[in-house]
């Protein structure tokens, strides 16, 4: 199943108590709530280029699966994680701390990102 595509957030559940607990200020938890993103995804392979582009943020990420590289957080850290692949569909990573799933279910992605008890949730649909 290829990611390829592109995605628009349909919603999310617990940004603002997430985005607290990562470390981002109330002005930006409060810019960033309502805005819709797209993310855009080129998979060839193991390799994969993904911009998300939120308002005037761009976040751009590159990785091939099962080697190490380098993505950007939310809160603008970089860090070094490696992205496995389960199954044929989801993508897991550990973003220091931070579980990422991301799974393809036919057009919908589904970004779950668990840091303690805290469970962020977005959901986005192919365009």
């Amino acid at each position: 199943m290829s990611f390829t595509g592109k995605y628009e957030l349909q919603f999310q559940e617990n940004f603002e108590p997430f985005m607290k607990a990562i470390g981002l200020s109330e002005e930006q938890i409060q810019k960033g709530k309502d805005l819709k993103s797209v993310s855009e995804i080129v998979q060839d392979g193991k390799k994969f280029n993904i911009t998300v582009t939120t308002g005037s943020k761009v976040l751009h990420h590159e990785f091939t699966v099962g080697e190490e590289g380098e993505v950007e957080m939310l809160s603008g850290e970089k860090v070094k994680t490696t992205f496995q692949m389960e199954g044929n569909n989801r993508l897991i990573a550990d973003l220091k701390g931070i579980k990422s799933v991301t799974e393809l279910n036919g057009d919908t992605i589904t970004l779950t990102m668990k840091m303690g008890d805290i469970t962020y949730k977005r959901v986005s649909k192919r365009i």
